[in-house]
């Protein structure tokens, strides 16, 4: 740790940005409008820095760890110079705004300080539709991305405080339940107004070269604890083969393949004879399959490491363009948590021989996430949910029952509420 850095004021700052993510998180859930968002919690809000670094996500989906740094990239260097105050960014595609699927929508606001960018509030949020061939817009069964509904580079959606309204009609027009995506759109800029006024308040109090050093210490902090967790790690190259069973009427099995490297105090996956891409959607960008990978390292680390960009730099993920595991386009994406899922579980089959005591037996394999779609007194209706399963047993504990894979800490939607306000009733 650097001479100029107090520990104390480092864990208070650490801590703040946590309750500020957590904080949008909250208002996420409350405000939101469809079940999906607010009762099954698919969605993940984080503070970013300056240079779209992660500083700390909230308490919904780790799957998502990491993931927010690639599209922040890339809406930087489109937006490089034309940011100002009340700005609010969105945008979905896997290839035109390294997005993950075409649900998971990214609402993103710029915190300014001094007329300077200090960082950026992030929401992403699984929309309960967002067009294409089946409601819901998860289908199994698209061939290529434009099957799967609206697709948006990142655009503003609100400049300078003023709606884009031409931009609010584009997506209302293009979904089945426009108020219900339109709902779920502004409780991710009332989360995004919460964390831009939590950031910005932490930089008028400790001011901007005190907030830049202590921003830059977290990462490294992140670091070292991680490059010590790795450390400890046997040296090695740890190998895991999992699949799919594939897709159609004559399934062929979609192979998942990774090598875990441990050199040191680094770590390289490399999937690396994993299935070419497939004309169904299960593929999945490389964003999401670097979140899959982060997500499984953080979870068997002992430390309490800041879920922060820092954490990540002594991991490399690489994977073979046009493989289901970094699709290009014009791959679909829509049902790509079943492949997020499987990518967890093959980085679990090769810790397991480096690390057994800390890894769980193989459980149910993620969440299903069936979607019903029609029409009730004329109007569309669609409504998702995300069925649990079980954890494998552990040295420790046998497996619980009824739980979200570990990539996804969703919950369900109360039965009262699916029969209360859809034309469905549930039997058992």
């Amino acid at each position: 740790m650097r001479n100029d850095i107090d520990p104390i004021l480092l864990e208070v700052l650490k801590s703040g940005f946590d309750t500020i993510a957590d904080e949008m998180a909250l208002i996420l859930m409350r405000t939101a409008h469809s079940p999906i968002v607010r009762d099954s919690m698919d969605f993940s809000t984080a503070i970013c820095d300056e240079a779209g670094q992660t500083l700390a996500q909230g308490v919904t989906t780790p799957m998502h760890l990491g993931s927010f740094y690639d599209a922040m990239r890339f809406l930087i260097e489109r937006y490089q110079g034309d940011v100002q105050p009340g700005d609010v960014f969105v945008g979905n595609d896997p290839y035109a705004a390294a997005g993950q699927h075409l649900p998971d929508i990214y609402i993103v606001k710029p915190i300014f300080h001094d007329a300077r960018i200090v960082g950026w509030a992030t929401t992403v949020a699984h929309h309960a539709d967002v067009g294409g061939i089946v409601p819901g817009s998860n289908a199994l069964g698209a061939v290529e991305i434009y099957q799967e509904g609206i697709r948006l580079p990142f655009l503003k959606l609100v400049e300078a405080g003023r709606d884009v309204k031409a931009l609010w009609e584009l997506i209302a027009l293009n979904v089945r339940v426009p108020d219900m995506v339109t709902g779920d759109l502004r409780a991710q800029i009332a989360a995004c107004v919460a964390g831009e006024r939590g950031y910005a308040d932490l930089f008028r109090r400790h001011g901007p070269a005190v907030m830049l050093r202590y921003i830059d210490e977290l990462h490294d902090y992140a670091e070292r604890l991680a490059r010590a967790e790795i450390g400890e790690i046997p040296d090695g190259e740890y190998r895991f083969t999992d699949h799919i069973d594939g897709l159609g009427e004559d399934p062929e099995p979609v192979i998942f393949q990774v090598c875990v490297t441990v050199a040191g105090d680094t770590i390289v996956a490399d999937w690396a004879g994993s299935s070419p891409q497939v004309k169904g959607g299960i593929n999945t960008p490389l964003p999401f399959t670097k979140a899959g990978v982060y997500t499984a390292l953080r979870s068997v680390m002992a430390s309490d490491v800041p879920n922060c960009h820092g954490f990540t730099r002594p991991i490399t993920v690489r994977a073979p363009a046009g493989t289901v595991v970094n699709s290009v386009h014009p791959a679909p994406t829509g049902a790509r948590g079943i492949t997020g899922y499987r990518v967890i579980d093959c980085m679990f089959g090769a810790l397991a021989q480096a690390v057994p005591d800390r890894v769980a037996a193989d459980g149910s394999g993620g969440s299903t996430l069936p979607s019903f779609g029609g029409y009730q007194d004329g109007k569309p209706f669609v409504f998702c949910e995300t069925v649990m399963g079980t954890w494998g047993g552990t040295a420790s504990h046998d497996g619980p029952d009824g739980v979200p894979h570990m990539g996804a800490n969703q919950s369900n939607v109360p039965i009262e509420m699916i029969e209360a306000n859809y034309p469905l009733r549930i039997r058992r």
